[in-house]
């Protein structure tokens, strides 16, 4: 093999990027391995966001009795679509009086008052899911 045909050789190995190649052609062997190659570094520079901050009203305190679920499942208001809801904000109730209804696992439950009063609040929309323990109902 000629001079300037192994110089090329190393020249197109070397801009291959390989990092190692071997030649044999009769008694002539040609072996090259490059150096060790150092990964680039990529710097990543977070984009800049805007932090808008709410400013919630604090909760107001609780003052009454809390009706609370006793499951997990899908709260309603009233017995039907069409019907009236159970209880309004300011309504009397008694203990006992159905104040909505949880479903779960295609049962409705009834939750019934366990104080008599006054509606103070609502704290549940109409077919919200509910946690059990969720405070439903506020009687004072």
């Amino acid at each position: 093999m000629e001079f300037d045909k192994i110089v090329k050789l190393i020249h197109a190995v070397g801009e291959s990027g390989l990092s190692e190649f071997s030649f044999e052609e009769g008694a002539l062997k040609i072996s090259m391995r490059g150096g060790e190659k150092q990964g680039k570094t990529v710097e990543f520079l977070p984009k800049a966001v805007e932090i808008k901050e709410e400013i919630k009203e604090k909760p107001t305190a609780i003052t009454g009795k809390i009706v609370k679920s006793p499951l997990v499942g899908t709260f309603y208001a009233a017995p039907s679509p069409e019907a009236e809801t159970f209880v309004k904000k300011g309504d009397t109730v008694k203990k006992g009086q159905v104040l909505g209804i949880v479903e779960a696992m295609k049962l409705m439950n009834e939750i019934e008052s366990e104080y008599d009063g006054v509606v103070e609040d609502i704290l549940i929309g109409n077919e919200d899911t509910v946690e059990y323990g969720q405070s439903l109902f506020v009687i004072a």
